[in-house]
């Protein structure tokens, strides 16, 4: 019965992070600064939400996947929309942590 609900609720396959990453893609931590210094996913990169505007041309001259993450995935989220809607392909990680224990 779960797997029938899990199925139903899901908005499709699991994304595989591992894979994303050993195919060069980048993890943007979206948290503020002081958030970031206070723990984060090692390698990955901080830009605060309000600023991922200003960097679409970085990321897009990445030219990889990008993985965002936040404290609980809301500005992740957001972010992610912004990143898509500039024609990056991206992942919404959600929580950093998280996203942290799975890889």
């Amino acid at each position: 019965m779960l797997d029938f609900l899990k199925n139903v609720f899901s908005s499709g396959p699991a994304t595989d992070y591992k894979e994303l990453l050993e195919a060069g893609a980048i993890i943007v931590d979206v948290r503020s600064a002081g958030e970031f210094k206070q723990g984060h996913i090692k390698g990955s990169i901080n830009i605060p939400l309000d600023q991922i505007g200003t960097t679409i041309a970085f990321l897009q001259g990445k030219n990889v996947p990008v993985i965002t993450v936040c404290r609980s995935g809301n500005r992740s989220g957001a972010a992610a929309g912004v990143l898509k809607n500039n024609g990056i392909e991206v992942y919404n990680g959600g929580a950093w942590d998280s996203l942290n224990a799975q890889i």
